[in-house]
Formats: structure tokens, sequence, C-alpha cells
């Protein structure tokens, strides 16, 4: 009898372990990767504010600048008139701004990308306290049997 209520709190634990290694982590990693990307995609953002800002500090009419091409491969670049500038606005689309409606367009876009990763937080956050209340299952499980 008892060595049947051992197998069987065993095999409870088991599926408590395999719940979290195959459900709850790999969730709490997708989670915290989306997360990143829209934190780096708020990082470039404030990057190009940055730029915006400068730009219209000096006074810059003409602007000479290296361009990533990709595969960090930088290009001189020279940008005869800095009247207006192209943005990602997303899905691929490309808008033509003024510096002013950019840095509009940029504060709006921070606030959004920000409020997803706080949710992607809080949705980490939930993750992280259900793989803290299956361990603690666990350990509950394993003080009773002893």
């Amino acid at each position: 009898m008892e060595d049947t209520v051992k197998q069987d709190l065993g095999a409870l634990i088991k599926k408590y372990d395999e719940f979290i290694a195959l459900k709850l982590k790999p969730s709490l990693k997708k989670e915290l990767d989306e997360r990143d990307l829209i934190f780096n995609s708020i990082s470039e953002y404030q990057k190009l504010n940055t730029q915006i800002e400068t730009i219209q500090d000096n006074k810059l009419g003409e602007l000479k600048t290296m361009v990533d091409l990709g595969s960090q491969f930088f290009v001189q670049a020279h940008v005869p008139d800095t009247k207006y500038i192209y943005v990602n606005v997303g899905f691929g689309f490309h808008v033509q701004f003024t510096l002013d409606e950019a840095k509009k367009f940029i504060e709006k876009k921070v606030i959004h990308l920000q409020g997803l990763a706080d949710k992607h937080t809080a949705e980490a956050d939930k993750i992280r306290a259900h793989i803290k209340m299956a361990l603690e299952a666990i350990s509950e499980i394993i003080v009773n049997q002893q």
C-alpha cells in the first residue's frame, strides 16, 4: 500500500516538474523575448528622437552620417536636405514626416510600445508566480511524503 502511495506521489511530482519544464518555462522565455524586442524598438526610436533634436538644435540643413546597411556594414551617407525624414511606422511602411511630426509620432509610438512591454512584463510575472506555486506544491508533496 505504502509503495503505491509513493509511486503516485512520485508520478505527481514528475507531472508538476514536466509542467514547469515543458509549459511554464518556455512561456516565460517567450514573453521575456518579446518584451526585449519591444525594448530594442523603444531604444531605436529614442535614438532617432535624439538625432532629430541634434539636427534641430544645430540647425543642420545638410548632414553627413554613417548608415548601417545590415550586419554592422556601415557606409557614409550625405543627406542634402534635413527638412523631411522617413520613419518606419510598422508593417513595412515608411512615412515622410517633417522633423516635428516625426518627434510627435515617436513620442506616441514609444508610449504605445511601453504599454506593450508592460503587458509582457505583467504576463511574465504571472508565469513566474505559477512556477513558484508549482515548486511549492512539489516541496509540500516531498515534505508530506517523509
